[in-house]
Formats: C-alpha cells, sequence, structure tokens
C-alpha cells in the first residue's frame, strides 16, 4: 500500500471515512448520466455518467462504473473510474480499483493490486498549490 501526502494513523479523514455512513446508494442496477451534487456520503455501485461534486464523502463500489469529473471532498474507489478527481481531503484507491484519470488532492492512498492510470499533483487542502519551504536567509 502507498501513502503520499501523510500518516496514515494521523489521517483525520481516513478515521472519517465509513462505508456504513452512506446516506444515499445507487444500486448496482442504477444507470444515471447528468450532474450529481449532494451532502453526506454516497456510494455508487452502479454505473455514473457526467459529473459529480460534493463537500463530503463520495464511495464507488467494487461493481461501479464511473466516467465523470469528480469534485468531492474524499473519495474512495474500489470499482472503475475514468475521469479527473479534484479531492480537497484524500483520494483512497482500493483493490481491485481502477482509476484512468488525473488527481489533484492533498492525500492519495493506493492499495498493492490497484490500477492507476494518470497523474497526481499534491496540494493543500484549500485548493492551494503546495509550496516548497522558503530557503535559508543568506549569510554573509
Amino acid at each position: 500500500m502507498a501513502i503520499m501526502g501523510g500518516k496514515r494513523e494521523d489521517s483525520v479523514s481516513s478515521a472519517r471515512i465509513n462505508p456504513a455512513d452512506a446516506h444515499t446508494i445507487l444500486g448496482r442496477e442504477a444507470r444515471f448520466s447528468g450532474k450529481l451534487t449532494f451532502e453526506g456520503a454516497v456510494r455508487i455501485d452502479g454505473r455514473f455518467e457526467g459529473e459529480i461534486q460534493t463537500n463530503d464523502l463520495l464511495l464507488i463500489g467494487p461493481g461501479a462504473e464511473v466516467k465523470a469529473t469528480l469534485h468531492v471532498g474524499s473519495v474512495v474507489i474500489n470499482g472503475s473510474v475514468e475521469g479527473d478527481v479534484h479531492a480537497k481531503e484524500s483520494v483512497q484507491i482500493k483493490a481491485p480499483g481502477r482509476l484512468k484519470g488525473n488527481v489533484h488532492t492533498p492525500a492519495l492512498e493506493i492499495e498493492k493490486g490497484v490500477t492507476f492510470d494518470g497523474s497526481c499533483t499534491m496540494s493543500k487542502s484549500n485548493g492551494a498549490p503546495s509550496q516548497p519551504p522558503p530557503p535559508p536567509p543568506a549569510k554573509g
């Protein structure tokens, strides 16, 4: 398992992510396209195409197929996602998950056995790009 952007034990967002917290579930038989905006946790087990926006948790189930741009607080991917992911808190990709797209997040966790085809930009949760520390003052 790869963890980027912080220690797993210290991650507040990892402790908050609980699949049982899903308020709404789009079941395996569900086929949906368009723009999905929600509050609270939502789990997708079916197929979705379009755009998803939330400041909360999105769970992509093992059989799910999502082709969308994601703007989320946090996302846990167990199924297939094709599209860019913008997460304010964290992105977790768990086996047998697949992600084809670019990721913008302050914390990324990838388990062994996952397929990730894209790039990742790590940034602070406020959306500002990470900046290297300033150089030490010149002596002289």
